[in-house]
C-alpha cells in the first residue's frame, strides 16, 4: 500500500527520472519506448532506447500503452482509465517484491533449519544466537520490503524488482532442492542482466553439499575422534563416522539434473525471443554477427586500435554476403549486440551511482577497449578464491558475488543494492560479530542524501561539476567493498571460533 501511495504521488516526487534509481537497462520509460518501436513495425533496438530482453518488452510492454498515449511525462494520468493502467503496471512491481520477501523468508527458515542441525550435530547448538521473537528469514524479508532502496526502486518504476525475484527464486530453489526452479532463475536472471551468470557456482554448491554449513573439516575431526574415543561401541563409532562423511559428501545427481535443466530452459528462452525478434530479422543472424563484433572488440583491445568497432566491419565484409542476410536485418542492430554488448561495451554515459561512467567518460579512446576488459575481468578474478574459501557456505558466497557485481556492473542502482541488503539479513548469527557496522549504516544514509543534492547542483543549479556527483559515488563504492571485506572477515572470525569450541568441547568432556 505504501508503495502504491508514493506512486501516485505529485510529479515533485518522480523517481523514474533519477539516476540512482533508472539506468538504461531498468528504466520503465526506454521499455515503453522499445515497444512503440515494435508495434510502430520498427526493431526496439534500432535506436538507442532499449536495452533489454524482447522477454520482458512483450510482459510488460502491454502495460505501457495507456501510458504512451495518454500522458507523455510517464508518471500521472488525468482520466481513470490511465489511472487503472498505472495500477496496473506499479502492481507489477509491488507483487514481485512480495514474492522475493516472501522468498527470501522461506529460504532463511531453510538455512536456520539447517544450520542449527549441523550445530547439533556438533554439539555446538549453544552459540547459535537466534532472536525469541524473529528469525534470520523474518529479518531478512522485513529487511527486503522496507529498505529505502528497495521502495525506491519500486516507485521509480525500474525493472529491478523483477530481476531481483529471478535471482531469490534460483537461490531458493537450490536451498530447497528444486532443481527446475533453481534452473529457471538462474537462466532467467542472466538473460535478463547477464551478471548473475556467476551464480552458477554458489547454486551448484548449493545443490552438491546442501544449504550453508560450518567448515566441514569439523565434521570429519569429530566423526573421527569418536570413532577413536569408543572403546565400547565399534559401530556406534563406525555410524558417526559415516554420517560425518556424509555431510562432506559432494552429490552429483542434483548438478546434472541442473545443467539439464538449464540447457532445457535456455533453449526455451532463446525460441521465446527469436519468436518476439521474428519480425525484424532472424535471432540466429543476429547472434552471428555479434559473435564477429565480440572477435573484433578483443582484437582491438589487444592491439590498442582507435575505434573498437572498425575490424568488426571488415570481418562483416569478409564472412557475410549481401544475399546471405536480408537487408531488414542490415538496417536493424542486432538483439545481443544491443543488450549484452551494450552492458560489455558501456556505451552510454549517462551519469549513474557506480564508478565506471565517468572513468570511461574521460579516458582515452585508445585505451578504451584495454580497460573495459581489465574492469569486466576483475569479476572474473574474485570468483574463484572466494569459492574456494567459502565452499561450505554457498549462500553467503552468493550474497558476495552479488554485492560485487552490484559494485562493478556497468549500470548500477539502487535496485541492486536493494537485493544483496535484504540477503545480508540472512546471516545475522554470523555476522554478530562484524565491525563498522554503525559506520556503514551511517555512510549508506549520507549517500542516499547527498547523491540528489549534488546531482541537483550539477544538472540544474549550475553551481557544481560532475566531481560533486562522482564523489558520492565513489563514497559508494567505498562502502560496497567496507561492507564485502567486513562481512567475509565476520563469517570467517565466526568459523575460527567453532573450531576452538569444537577442539575444547571433547576435552571438557573427558575431564
Amino acid at each position: 500500500m505504501l508503495r502504491l501511495i508514493l506512486i501516485y504521488l505529485p510529479k515533485t516526487f518522480n523517481l523514474a527520472s533519477r539516476p540512482e534509481v533508472s539506468t538504461p537497462l531498468v528504466s520503465l520509460r526506454r521499455l515503453a519506448e522499445g515497444y512503440w518501436l515494435k508495434q510502430s513495425s520498427i526493431s526496439p533496438y534500432a535506436g538507442s532506447m532499449y536495452h533489454g530482453s524482447p522477454l520482458l518488452l512483450s510482459l510488460l510492454g502491454p502495460l505501457t500503452v495507456k501510458r504512451i498515449e495518454g500522458q507523455p511525462n510517464h508518471l500521472l494520468c488525468s482520466d481513470a482509465d490511465d489511472s487503472l493502467h498505472i495500477l496496473g503496471y506499479s502492481l507489477v512491481f509491488v507483487i514481485a517484491d512480495i514474492i522475493s520477501a516472501l522468498l527470501i523468508r522461506a529460504t532463511g527458515h531453510t538455512l536456520q533449519m539447517a544450520y542449527r542441525q549441523s550445530l547439533n550435530s556438533l554439539d555446538i547448538v549453544d552459540l547459535l544466537k537466534s532472536s525469541d521473537l524473529l528469525s534470520s528469514g523474518d529479518i531478512a524479508a522485513l529487511v527486503y520490503l522496507w529498505n529505502p532502496f528497495t521502495i525506491a526502486a519500486c516507485v521509480g518504476l525500474s525493472t529491478s524488482p523483477v530481476e531481483n525475484l529471478v535471482v531469490i527464486l534460483a537461490l531458493h530453489g537450490a536451498c530447497k532442492g528444486l532443481v527446475p526452479l533453481a534452473a529457471f532463475g538462474w537462466v532467467m536472471a542472466t538473460h535478463l542482466s547477464l551478471y548473475p551468470a556467476i551464480l552458477i557456482i554458489p547454486v551448484i554448491v548449493l545443490l552438491g553439499y546442501g544449504p550453508d554449513t560450518p567448515p566441514r573439516k569439523l565434521f570429519l575431526q569429530k566423526g573421527y575422534g569418536k570413532n577413536g574415543d569408543s572403546h565400547s561401541s565399534d559401530n556406534c563409532g563406525q555410524q558417526e563416522t559415516n554420517q560425518s562423511k556424509a555431510e562432506v559428501t559432494f552429490s552429483w545427481r542434483p548438478v546434472i539434473h541442473f545443467l539439464f535443466w538449464s540447457s532445457l530452459w535456455s533453449t526455451y528462452v532463446l525460441v521465446l525471443c527469436s519468436i518476439s525478434v521474428k519480425p525484424h530479422g532472424s535471432l540466429w543472424e543476429m547472434f552471428q554477427r555479434y559473435q564477429l563484433d565480440i572477435l573484433s572488440f578483443i582484437i582491438s583491445a589487444l592491439h590498442h586500435t582507435n575505434t573498437v568497432w572498425q575490424p568488426c566491419m571488415k570481418i562483416r565484409l569478409v564472412v557475410i554476403k549481401p544475399g546471405d542476410v536480408s537487408e531488414k536485418t542490415l538496417l536493424n542492430l542486432c538483439y545481443s549486440k544491443r543488450t549484452y554488448g551494450f552492458i560489455l561495451t558501456m556505451e552510454d554515459m549517462s551519469p549513474n551511482i557506480g564508478v565506471l561512467w565517468y572513468f570511461f567518460a574521460e579516458v582515452f579512446d585508445f585505451f578504451r577497449s584495454f580497460f573495459m576488459i581489465v574492469f569486466h575481468l576483475n569479476i572474473l578474478f574474485m570468483i574463484l578464491p572466494l569459492a574456494i574459501r567459502l565452499k561450505h557456505r554457498p549462500c553467503f558466497l552468493a550474497f558476495i558475488y552479488i554485492a560485487i557485481s552490484s559494485m562493478l556492473k556497468s549500470y548500477p542502482s539502487v535496485g541492486d543494492s536493494a537485493l544483496y541488503l535484504g540477503l545480508l539479513g540472512l546471516f545475522l548469527d554470523e555476522l554478530a560479530d562484524m565491525k563498522f557496522s554503525f559506520f556503514l549504516l551511517c555512510g549508506y544514509i549520507g549517500v542516499s542524501l547527498l547523491s540528489p543534492v549534488m546531482h541537483n547542483l550539477w544538472i540544474w543549479r549550475g553551481t557544481g561539476n560532475a566531481n560533486f556527483y562522482y564523489a558520492t559515488g565513489m563514497a559508494y563504492a567505498c562502502l560496497q567493498i567496507i561492507l564485502v571485506v567486513e562481512s567475509v572477515s565476520a563469517v570467517l572470525n565466526h568459523d575460527r571460533k567453532l573450531r576452538k569450541i569444537s577442539a575444547t568441547k571433547p576435552r571438557d568432556g573427558n575431564s
